[in-house]
């Protein structure tokens, strides 16, 4: 991962432990694909994709979540939770801008599956 992605999910994790969260696993990965950050939320499991966008030339951190990656997120999500047990979950997004990037946009329920 580039150095931008790192500091990136530095300020998403640091950001989400000021709220209360809990890092359970950074970067998991599967053959499927990998999750940035899996915190825990009280009892729920949170698989949270941490999105930079240099520019919104073709649209914001948000818009860059697509169908597909949600698919694939869900999907390792699927597998983190058969090895790990059945929990309640959530799909969040951490989303910020290259000139912002200490401006953290949290997404609860980004998405669902």
């Amino acid at each position: 991962m580039n150095t931008l992605g790192n500091q990136a999910e530095k300020v998403a994790l640091s950001y989400l432990e000021q709220q209360g969260l809990t890092l359970i696993k950074k970067n998991y990965q599967t053959r499927f694909g990998e999750i940035d950050l899996i915190m825990q939320d009280g009892k729920s499991i949170v698989f949270v994709e941490v999105r930079l966008r240099k520019n919104n030339i073709f649209g914001g951190a948000s818009e860059s979540i697509t169908q597909a990656k949600q698919r694939k997120i869900a999907k390792v999500a699927e597998q983190f939770l058969q090895h790990h047990g059945n929990q309640a979950c959530r799909f969040d997004a951490i989303v910020m801008d290259k000139a912002e990037i200490q401006h953290v946009q949290w997404i609860k329920h980004a998405f669902e599956v």
